[in-house]
């Protein structure tokens, strides 16, 4: 989908544990902080097929059925939340995005070509920023809490090294996540600066 809108749309995305959710928080507040209008949203979204899909990260079901659940919550979020706030010229950061169902559902078995046609009316970010980090490390950082059906050593391996693959194929900026959080916001903040200064927003 062309881009028809003068905002700045930033997505943070990485394996369970990578810091997504934190770093995309913190990087909102910055940005509210410095005078800018600023949406922070995630996916799955608010919406009832958001709320279906965190329903089923808990229960096995084939993985066409997430890939089009996450599609279609997707366009839906997109349509609600994330293009009317960049019409109106302002930014939005979204945890996870387009990259986490390519990473999640082909590490799944499913073809990439396939879950990029069934994507192709979601607009593209000004911004992918992978953030990386072991999966080991990672899930360690989610200890205590309730595990998907996602969250394995295993798993996250492949999906990690999708992350990867598409960061070089399409010229992402990967941050190593294993650092301390002020560290690499400070490094996410830089990065982000170099991009509105460019878009003059």
């Amino acid at each position: 989908m062309s881009r028809e809108y003068k905002g700045v749309f930033i997505v943070f995305e990485g394996i369970d544990g990578a810091g997504s959710t934190t770093h995309s928080i913190l990087l909102s507040k910055w940005l509210k902080e410095q005078g800018y209008e600023v949406l922070l949203t995630r996916e799955p979204s608010e919406n009832q097929i958001g709320k279906l899909i965190r329903h089923l990260l808990y229960k096995k079901v084939p993985p066409a059925v997430d890939a089009l659940l996450f599609a279609a919550d997707r366009i839906l979020h997109l349509h609600e939340e994330i293009k009317p706030m960049l019409e109106k010229g302002n930014i939005v950061i979204s945890d996870r995005y387009i990259e986490s169902s390519l990473a999640y559902q082909v590490a799944q078995g499913l073809d990439p070509t396939w879950v990029l046609e069934i994507n192709k009316y979601a607009i593209q970010p000004d911004m992918n920023i992978i953030l990386d980090i072991d999966p080991k490390t990672a899930l360690k950082r989610k200890e205590g809490k309730k595990s998907t059906k996602f969250e394995n050593v295993d798993f996250l391996k492949k999906v990690r090294g999708i992350f990867l693959e598409r960061a070089k194929i399409k010229n992402y900026i990967v941050i190593d996540t294993t650092e301390p959080i002020n560290k690499v916001q400070e490094k996410i903040r830089k990065i982000v600066s170099t991009l509105l200064q460019r878009k003059l927003i």
